[in-house]
């Protein structure tokens, strides 16, 4: 009862810490702050202090130097207005204290035919569009209760012809005290250069003196583009059991993030196991957050280990307001 009345009053906390925080902006490759992994995003997206199986190398990096072996997972969704949202992570384990990960975030708008005023059946030709992102991560314990770790990431996005790209950073720090296994987790991602679009469509011809007709009216230029910043996003969160024995295993978890294009918010959430078999998670996503569509989370999960091999399953459930929901599913190995 006391573990509950505590982690009770640190949710109180984080609430008053985001509540009223009004931070509205305009960043690139927002697709980077689209939560991953059904098992995170089924506890509401309350993961930077839980952060214990691969898509830690998105959630908190810190936490990759604790994973028990080397794991695989790749999930899948269908996003916004027929996008797709996939993500591919492998972590394997250097030693007992440090592990290094390598993903892949993909964000794939599908293609189009091609229509003009002229042609308005086709030209023949196909545009597509898709937003990506390539990740190396490298976590280390830096004592039996501290970890930290770092993921590099190379950002491109594209559309048709054009495209932009940039270098990041996040860096993850989980902290496990003494204090009824109450963990802290902190991480700072998308922090990197600005992001400016550039491709041959933005050649066009141009007269630089139309009141005379002798010049050349047909001089190449380059159309100038803005450069925008990512989304830089700040994510503190804490996480405990308050049940943990061979047979069920109880956890709850609340995060507060602070991001630089959208209003700050609360992620809470709880995840029930039990024989390490069976997982029932529910969750809120963007508590507090100002105008939100997201909400009520749910998910499930499996586990079986076969021959020394661990595999998963895991699905999520998520209220997305008018976009209706958003379902997740991921295949899970560790080996």
């Amino acid at each position: 009862m006391n573990r509950i009345k505590i982690f009770f009053l640190i949710l109180v906390a984080f609430g008053v810490s985001v509540y009223g925080q009004s931070k509205v902006g305009t960043t690139a490759a927002n697709f980077l702050n689209i939560p991953v992994g059904p098992r995170a995003t089924s506890m509401g997206g309350a993961f930077v202090a839980v952060a214990n199986d691969v898509t830690s190398a998105f959630w908190n990096p810190g936490g990759l130097a604790r994973l028990e072996g080397n794991e695989f997972s790749a999930s899948t969704a269908n996003w916004l207005v027929d996008t797709k949202l996939n993500w591919i992570g492998l972590a394997f384990k250097l030693d007992d204290d440090q592990t290094v990960a390598i993903s892949l975030n993909q964000l794939d708008y599908g293609e189009e035919e091609i229509t003009t005023a002229t042609q308005p059946n086709g030209t023949g030709e196909r545009w597509d569009a898709m937003d990506v992102a390539f990740g190396l991560s490298y976590s280390r314990n830096l004592t039996d209760r501290f970890s930290i770790g770092t993921t590099v990431k190379y950002i491109q996005q594209r559309i048709w012809n054009e495209s932009a790209s940039a270098f990041a950073v996040d860096i993850g720090l989980l902290f496990r005290t003494q204090f009824n296994g109450l963990r802290i987790g902190m991480n700072i991602a998308n922090f990197g250069t600005e992001m400016k679009l550039a491709g041959k469509d933005l050649l066009q011809p141009v007269d630089i003196d139309p009141s005379n007709s002798g010049n050349n009216a047909n001089i190449v230029s380059s159309l100038e583009t803005d450069s925008w910043t990512l989304p830089l996003n700040f994510q503190v969160g804490v996480g405990m059991e308050l049940l943990d024995n061979e047979s069920w295993k109880w956890t709850v978890a609340a995060d507060a993030l602070y991001p630089n294009n959208q209003t700050s918010h609360l992620n809470v959430g709880t995840e029930i196991g039990w024989s390490k078999i069976v997982y029932l998670r529910v969750g809120y996503n963007s508590l507090l957050k100002e105008d939100a569509e997201e909400g009520l989370t749910a998910g499930i999960g499996l586990r079986y280990e076969l021959a020394g091999v661990k595999l998963g399953v895991d699905y999520s459930y998520m209220d997305f307001g008018m976009f209706n929901e958003i379902s997740r599913y991921a295949l899970t190995i560790g080996f």
